[in-house]
């Protein structure tokens, strides 16, 4: 039976969602939305390994930093790499959640999405991590499925819907059916590894060294998967490995292809994997209701357009893709009881208690 305290604290709670990414942090809190979309950059002093920085403020510093301060990612492939750093970045983005509650309630009920294909360890990390951050309730919901509720796909139903969420650090593929994944597919292949293309690619075709942000800024903005309407150029500024001195480039968006290719062609192949496991019946499904897209990387251009081209079945991009697993999450503890069944527990001891 429920206590009276207990009662009044699932009234008034604070529930949030969190999109945990290596790139990115969202969360979103009930009622109000998308109230935080942050990098996942932590900036530490080396000695003593106190945090200085978070997000934003945190990012600014990446390659501009002392001898003695460093600017790093806590997450890398999606799962905890810095456990203390996570816990720190946490507690932030959940302190700074409750600047948007009129409830003085400390400890929130808090929901994250991680990777599908984590171990029980890595669960257990985030978890972990998530109540010693300061949650009251910790539940763990897997980036796929949060993303399907946060693009509004109907999973619960008899019949197959398909997502796939490409975000910072993995690519998740999913084939949903009754309220369960049909297939999965987890690689740890996304938007950094596409970064990290862009830079091979400078390194090697002009012996041009290019910062990752940098990298991303070509990505986002003349990178593409497909052939664009019209081609478009860009100067890309770094350091000549020759020389040693500063230089600028002008490279196009046919160029910047190339460099994304083997990427996005292993993005590809896992999505048509997914397809070749998922039973016809389902197939039948998805043609009607195509494969949509989600997640920060979903969004790089003609990508959409090189899926369906490739699949022969009509693809879509979500709306807001980049918040639908933030999104997602929240949704879960607004419909606890009908959606609680879509949350990962964890071995010796669930999350769903």
């Amino acid at each position: 039976m429920i206590s009276p305290l207990d009662w009044l604290m699932g009234l008034f709670s604070l529930d949030i969602g969190i999109d945990l990414g290596t790139a990115n942090t969202l969360v979103s809190v009930r009622n109000k939305g998308i109230v935080i979309n942050e990098p996942s950059w932590v900036a530490v002093e080396k000695r003593s390994r106190r945090v200085l920085a978070v997000g934003a403020e945190a990012r600014q510093m990446v390659g501009r930093t002392p001898s003695n301060i460093v600017a790093i990612r806590p997450l890398r492939d999606g799962v905890i790499s810095e456990f203390e750093i996570t816990e720190e970045m946490l507690n932030y983005f959940i302190q700074k959640a409750h600047q948007h509650s009129f409830v003085p309630i400390p400890r929130p009920r808090v929901v994250v999405g991680i990777p599908s294909g984590v171990t029980e360890v890595e669960k257990r990390a985030v978890y972990q991590a998530t109540l010693n951050a300061g949650a009251r309730q910790a539940f763990l919901i897997e980036e796929p499925t949060a993303a399907a509720i946060g693009a509004g796909l109907p999973i619960m139903e008899a019949r197959g819907t398909m997502v796939v969420d490409i975000g910072g650090g993995t690519t998740e593929v999913a084939v949903f059916s009754m309220g369960g994944i049909v297939i999965n597919r987890s690689i740890r292949v996304a938007g950094d590894e596409m970064d990290e293309d862009i830079i091979a690619y400078m390194r090697n075709k002009y012996n041009l060294l290019v910062g990752e942000r940098m990298a991303e800024r070509a990505k986002i903005e003349i990178g593409s998967a497909f052939p664009l309407p019209e081609e478009r150029t860009m100067t890309l500024r770094g350091r000549n490995l020759v020389t040693g001195l500063p230089e600028a480039v002008e490279v196009s968006s046919i160029e910047l292809r190339e460099a994304l290719a083997p990427s996005v062609e292993i993005v590809v192949s896992a999505i048509k994997d997914a397809l070749d496991e998922t039973p016809p019946e389902l197939i039948a499904d998805l043609m009607e209701t195509g494969i949509c897209m989600a997640g920060g990387g979903s969004q790089l251009q003609a990508l959409v357009e090189r899926v369906a081209d490739e699949t022969n079945i009509r693809v879509w991009l979500a709306e807001d893709s980049m918040t639908c697993v933030a999104r997602g999450a929240g949704r879960i503890l607004e419909d606890y009881d009908n959606l609680r069944v879509l949350l990962v527990g964890l071995e010796r001891g669930s999350t769903q208690h």
